[in-house]
Formats: C-alpha cells, sequence, structure tokens
C-alpha cells in the first residue's frame, strides 16, 4: 500500500461475509470526521464509498450503516455514552472493483475479498470520477461525411451534469449521455416531488451548452397534457442555436391549432376509436374504410367499376326482396341520391324504379340493365376485390355513407341482421361526427396537407434544397385543453406514425427521436384503457422495439404501480424523486431487482428537489440534488399563504365562463 492510502486509512476490516463488511474506525476519530491530507472528510454518510486495497484493486464498499458501542464497562452511570472510549463502526457493503491502475476502468461486482484487518480508505473525488466514469466531459467534435469539423475547435458533450451530490461534498453527478438518452428513461415520483423540473433541467443542461457544437441534432417530442413546458423551454433560442416549436391542441379545427387528418389513423386505431366488435362490425369498417375514398375520386377506371359493381349489387338486392314496391322505390332513390356514377343514377333508372299504381312497372328493364341482358354488358363483376384502406384522404362525412353502403352491400348477399349487429358502432360514428372536441380529426379532403410537410413540422424540420435540416429541436404538442380520451388517439397516432417513420428509414436508426410521456400513467396504463384508443399497446412495442430503429421513450409519472409495466421494465435508466406510497415502491423493487433495498429505503424521505438516479448511465446508484430549471415549467405550488390573506376587493385572477355562451359550431 502506498504512502498516500495510509495517509488516508480510516480503519480496519473486522468483518467479512459475502454481502458485507463491518470497519472499526481508528482511535482519534471524532464524530466520524477525518483530517486527510487532502480535505477534512466526513466519512460516515450513508451511500458513501470507501476503498479497501486487495492485491491490485481496491474494492469499493458503499456505507450502509454506522454505529458506536462503548468499551469502557461502566460509564459514568448516567446513562451516557462514553464518547473517549467507544468504539466507532462503519457497516458497508461490497459494489465493485477499481484497479490501482489509473487507466483501468470500475467494474461492478467484486471477485476478491479483502482480509480481516485490511485497511479502509476514503474516496478521492478522482476515484469517484473513475467510479462513476465521468473523467471526461467534452471530447472533439467530428465533421460530417469526412469534412473536417467546423470550427476546428469544436466540442460535444460525454457527460452531462445533471446536479449536485448529497452525498459527496461539491461533487457533481453526471450521466453517460449515450446510455442515459440511449435507451428509455423513466423519470418517477410524487406530486409535487419535481419531477417535471428535473425533465426540464436536464433538457436545459444539454441544449444550454456554452460553445459549439450545441445538441442540432436532437430531436424531442414532448407531449404536454398539462401545458408545463412551454415556459420551461422558452429561453433556450435565446441562449443557444436551438429551436423550441409548440403545437397547441385543443380539440378545435381553428388556425394555428393543431390538427390530425383523419386519414392518418390506421384500420386499429379506427377499430379501437369505434370500438368495432371483431365478429361482426369490424369487417364492415374495414369495408366502409376501403370505400370512403371511391365517390371522391374520379370517375376512371377500376375505381369506376367497383363504385358500379357496389350500386349495381345493393340496388339489384333492393329490387328482388319482398317490400312494398313504393318503399322499394324510396330506398333506391335514397341509395342513387348518396352513392351515384355517370352509368348508375337516378337519369337512368328512374322512369324504371318509378311506382305508378302501387305498381313498379320496369323492374325487369332496370335489373336487366344492372345486371346485364341482351342489350347490356352489366354492371356485377363476380369475384371482385374490394379496395383496401390505403389512407388516401377523404371527407369525414364520407365514412359515414361508405359505413351504410357497405350494410347495404352485406344485406345485398343475404346478411339480413348485419345492420342490427352493427347499430352501435354507427351510432358511435355520429357521435363523432357532431363532437366539438374532435373538429381537430375531421379534415376536408381537398385542402389536404402533404403528409411529408406533416411529418417535418411534427419532426422540427426546415426544407432545404434537396432535403430538410432541424429548425426545432424541442417539438411541444400542448394538451392541457383537451381530455384524456383525446390524448391516448392523438398520442397513440403521432407514437405509432413517428415509429412506422423511423422503421422505413435508410438508413437505420440515424434519426434519433425521444417522445417525453408526461403524466404517462394517464395514457399508458397497465390496464386496459377505458376509452376507445388504447395508447399503451403502441408505446410497449416502442418500449420493446424502438431502440434499434432510434425511437426512445422518457417517461415521466407519479404513479409507477399504474403504469404498463412492459413499458417500465424496458426502461434502462431511472430518475426516482420521493416515493411513499407502498404499491409504487413494490413496482419499482420488482422492476429493478439489482437494486438493493438500502438504496429503496431512502425513496419515502427524499426531499423536495432530490432524487436517485441509477442505470445504464451511471455505474453506481447515486442521491442527488437537482440542477435547478431556469425558467421552472408552469408547475409551481400555489403559495396558499400569499393567496389568502390579502386586502378585501382585490380582483379575481380566475376569468369565469359568461352565463350564456355563444353555441359552438361543429363545421
Amino acid at each position: 500500500m502506498s504512502s498516500d492510502d495510509r495517509r488516508r486509512a480510516i480503519g480496519k476490516v473486522t468483518s467479512v461475509a459475502a454481502d458485507r463488511f463491518v470497519i472499526e474506525m481508528l482511535g482519534g476519530t471524532d464524530n466520524f470526521t477525518v483530517v486527510g491530507f487532502d480535505d477534512l472528510h466526513y466519512v460516515a454518510r450513508l451511500g458513501s464509498f470507501l476503498m479497501i486495497p486487495a492485491q491490485s484493486e481496491y474494492v469499493v464498499a458503499e456505507v450502509i450503516g454506522l454505529r458506536e458501542r462503548d468499551v469502557s464497562g461502566g460509564g459514568a452511570g448516567d446513562g451516557q455514552l462514553d464518547k473517549a472510549n467507544s468504539a466507532k463502526y462503519l457497516d458497508v457493503v461490497p459494489v465493485g472493483m477499481l484497479p490501482t491502475d489509473g487507466d483501468k476502468k470500475f467494474r461492478f461486482g467484486v471477485s476478491i475479498f479483502p482480509s480481516l484487518y485490511a485497511d479502509a480508505l476514503y474516496a478521492l473525488d478522482s476515484e469517484l470520477d473513475r467510479i462513476f466514469d465521468t473523467e471526461t466531459d467534452a471530447v472533439p467534435a467530428l465533421g460530417h461525411d469526412g469534412a473536417d469539423c467546423v470550427p476546428t475547435d469544436a466540442t460535444r458533450y460525454r457527460n452531462l451534469g445533471i446536479g449536485q451530490s448529497v452525498v459527496f461534498e461539491d461533487y457533481e453527478v453526471k450521466v453517460r449521455i449515450d446510455d442515459f438518452f440511449g435507451g428509455h428513461v423513466a423519470v418517477l415520483g410524487n406530486t409535487g416531488s419535481g419531477k417535471s423540473c428535473t425533465v426540464a433541467s436536464i433538457l436545459q443542461a444539454l441544449f444550454e451548452k456554452p460553445d459549439e457544437h450545441h445538441a442540432r441534432g436532437a430531436t424531442f417530442v414532448v407531449l404536454d397534457v398539462n401545458g408545463e413546458y412551454g415556459r420551461a423551454f422558452g429561453r433556450l433560442p435565446e441562449i443557444a442555436d436551438i429551436g423550441v416549436k409548440r403545437l397547441i391542441l385543443d380539440g378545435s379545427a381553428s388556425e394555428g391549432r393543431f390538427r390530425l387528418p383523419h386519414w392518418y389513423l390506421d384500420l386499429s386505431e379506427w377499430e379501437l376509436l369505434l370500438q368495432a366488435s371483431e365478429r361482426t362490425q369490424v369487417p364492415i369498417l374495414r369495408m366502409a374504410l376501403g370505400l370512403a375514398t371511391l365517390f371522391g375520386a374520379a370517375d376512371a377506371g377500376q375505381l369506376n367499376i367497383i363504385r358500379n359493381h357496389m350500386l349495381a349489387t345493393c340496388i339489384t338486392q333492393i329490387l328482388g326482396d319482398e317490400t312494398q314496391p313504393g318503399a322499394k322505390e324510396t330506398r333506391i332513390r335514397g341509395v342513387l341520391q348518396r352513392f351515384s356514377t355517370a352509368e348508375i343514377n337516378v337519369g337512368h333508372l328512374g322512369a324504371w324504379i318509378s311506382v305508378s299504381y302501387g305498381n313498379m312497372a320496369g323492374t325487369d328493364e332496370a335489373h336487366g340493365y344492372l345486371t346485364g341482358d341482351d342489350h347490356n354488358a352489366g354492371f356485377i363483376v363476380p369475384n371482385l376485390k374490394l379496395p383496401d384502406y390505403d389512407s388516401t384522404p377523404f371527407d369525414f362525412s364520407a365514412l359515414g355513407d361508405a359505413i351504410d353502403l357497405a350494410l347495404l352491400y352485406e344485406e345485398a348477399h343475404g346478411n339480413r341482421q348485419i345492420r342490427d349487429y352493427c347499430a352501435q358502432m354507427v351510432t358511435r360514428f355520429k357521435a363523432l361526427e357532431e363532437r366539438g372536441d374532435y373538429r381537430f380529426l375531421r379534415h376536408d379532403a381537398a385542402a389536404a396537407g402533404d403528409r411529408s410537410t406533416f411529418f417535418a413540422s411534427l419532426l422540427g424540420l426546415s426544407p432545404i434544397a434537396g432535403g430538410h435540416t432541424k429548425g426545432a429541436q424541442i417539438v411541444i404538442i400542448d394538451m392541457n385543453a383537451v381530455e384524456d380520451e383525446v390524448v391516448e388517439l392523438v398520442s397513440a397516432v403521432i407514437a405509432r406514425m413517428i415509429f412506422r417513420l423511423l422503421r422505413q428509414a435508410e438508413p437505420r436508426n440515424r434519426f434519433p427521436v425521444h417522445l417525453l410521456l408526461e403524466e404517462a400513467h394517464r395514457y399508458v396504463a397497465s390496464t386496459p384503457s377505458r376509452y376507445a384508443v388504447d395508447a399503451s399497446r403502441i408505446f410497449e412495442r416502442i418500449s420493446k422495439e424502438g431502440r434499434k430503429y432510434g425511437l426512445f421513450l422518457l417517461v415521466a409519472s407519479q404513479r409507477p404501480s399504474e403504469l404498463s409495466k412492459t413499458v417500465l421494465s424496458q426502461c434502462s435508466n431511472f430518475v426516482v424523486h420521493r416515493i411513499q406510497n407502498p404499491d409504487d415502491l413494490s413496482q419499482i423493487r420488482q422492476m429493478t431487482p439489482f437494486i438493493s433495498d438500502s438504496v429503496l429505503r431512502r425513496l419515502p424521505s427524499l426531499p423536495k428537489q432530490h432524487a436517485l438516479v441509477f442505470g445504464n448511465s451511471v455505474n453506481l446508484p447515486t442521491t442527488f440534488k437537482v440542477r435547478r430549471a431556469e425558467p421552472l415549467p408552469a408547475s409551481d405550488d400555489a403559495k396558499i399563504v400569499d393567496l389568502w390573506f390579502h386586502e378585501a376587493g382585490r380582483p379575481s385572477v380566475l376569468p369565469l365562463m359568461p352565463a350564456a355562451a355563444p353555441a359552438i359550431s361543429n363545421d
């Protein structure tokens, strides 16, 4: 052992077990304080590390307990402990090995155990840097496609400081950026413990890099269900060359508000939105979605053949049923009023289907015209394959007509009860068509924008010659004004669209996107959603497969026990604030079996703005005081005393709705 090691010895190992050591401190210590050759050290903080030499390495041990034992045998008889003669002990657990060679790295787990009476040393800052692998904060930047770096002295972060250690004096806690942002992250804690501030603080620290290069390639899509982050990130464009874009979703179709074209929904999302049952309603819905685009398209080619086939089949079914002629005429004219082509319309069939004196005299002519006779080829095509839904733009109201046409077509094939089976789905669609908070979804197909433009806006891209460049690194979708049902739908569709886009990208994994899920337990739940769209399905798939495509989740929640267990289990890094609920604590224990009980026992007593970080980005769990976010998110605690005790007549800050609000149009 070197002379420097001897000078920082604080005790001897007096007990060795596979999972715990006992260290008796040397005489002369006062309240577990040691005057070292470099500084004054308080060595008994729970969670601090001691170094125990073992051959050419140090065993790194974490302090989990401290105690005194009176060895004087008597005392003064007043029940007081004799501080001068009492023996002082530290209970420690081994956590890893640190080679004495400064070029070699810390490794988790212990392969060599110390001998009895081996010295225990306090840890130096340089050793802490090696333990946490945070020796180098920034490394030289690289040029694009092999070109020289501009500017030549530019750097890029390797580690990111997120706060100050509460165990090691004046020691900054850092995470390795590749490991932290290269996997899914969970930020957990009770309400008011500081989750939103932690998320804001971490991103501010990332984007407030003082010199080149800035993190221009980052993409954070923030699903902001409480409207908190607009204020927290509003100053970033002034500080660094970083763009922040805020899209507000309030359910309306107003100018400047976030809108989601309904044809961006895929089949499964339509099925969930309309709660279509698998056996009867789903086939009708799928047929209707395929048909919804037909009657708004040009009368040409295969589309016209399909339209004529559908109409001819439905009308011949009506002509051949057992209803009265008057009812037949009414039904056929109703069909032709909504659906018609150049070949099948009221002009061609009107004379044949007209009822005179209770009879429909032209039934045979109409039937021959539609199915084929000596003079006409007919329009019914045997074994015709109906079109599939391909997300082509269509008017929202056209889907209602298409559902009705699909029901008619199914009835024409003998399923007379299908309309009753689908009545609930039809009712849901009509309710959706009329609801004011779903106006953001109902688009006019004639005004349909380009899909690439929508993606560019969603991912913060700006057009340049030959492609796109990053215009905004943070895109906030503010959903504070809408209900959970809308939040689930929008979050599920956006996540699925981004996931599909990144899966199709070549080369793969070159455009990382992070989805920040604020209050994730509200729409990524462990139990099936009580609303139509269950967003947890897509997020569970992203948690399992997203990493390989460059799509990562940053999950913030106050109720880990209500979060999807699949999503939580796939998180590789955790920042945990105060958690007191036994169910939530149990959930964290189940999801993180490698964390000791001594670490988890700290969670219920963590102060505000303090957290425990563990996972792939830090070698060992550590408690820290979170770097203060400036500005803070809009999640401040109410100042009860200031707001309650004031002068008479002060104006209220809460604007009330007018007594008679004007009606809201659904257009």
